[in-house]
């Protein structure tokens, strides 16, 4: 009778930890610190995720693009292209220029995933950072507008891992 109780203790206390976190603010997939730690710090926990990414993606190399078109750029658009080429842009924590934060220079794991240092420090807490992504997370930089000014298709998981 014992071991027939376990499933149902477990749902319990998966459902407790639930209710705690929703009360507390806490929604799974969330940082609660918001802070960024850069691609660097996922390879050890996640290698061969990591080299794909840094191998296939073009976002893993977008504040490259970013460099090469700055001298052409006014003010304002150089801020358009930060929001998706950079990591945390505008957010605190995230991207200010090439020089003061140099590990968020390019479109990485955290810009997709949300900020990772709470994920780090945790070793590797599945709750504190955005695991499973959906399309809708890809359409703050892959909507119809930037489709259509870039002409280029999004792919969900394109190249990256």
């Amino acid at each position: 009778m014992f071991i027939s109780m376990r499933p149902k203790a477990g749902a319990l206390i998966l459902g407790i930890a639930l209710v705690v976190f929703t009360a507390a603010g806490v929604t799974p997939g969330a940082s609660s610190s918001g802070r960024y730690v850069g691609s660097a710090e996922c390879q050890d926990c996640h290698e061969t995720e990591y080299e794909n990414f840094k191998q296939y993606s073009k976002k893993a190399h977008a504040g490259e693009s970013i460099k090469i078109m700055a001298g052409d750029l006014t003010r304002q658009e150089l801020e358009e292209c930060y929001a998706c080429h950079v990591t945390g842009y505008g957010k605190p924590g995230g991207f200010v220029s090439f020089e003061e934060t140099p590990e968020l220079a390019d479109a990485g794991c955290e810009a997709c995933h949300g900020p990772g240092y709470d994920h780090v420090e945790s070793g590797g807490d599945p709750y504190l950072i955005k695991g499973d992504l959906e399309v809708s997370d890809c359409e703050t930089c892959h909507n119809a507008e930037r489709v259509a000014a870039f002409d280029y298709k999004p792919l969900l998981f394109g190249g990256a891992h």
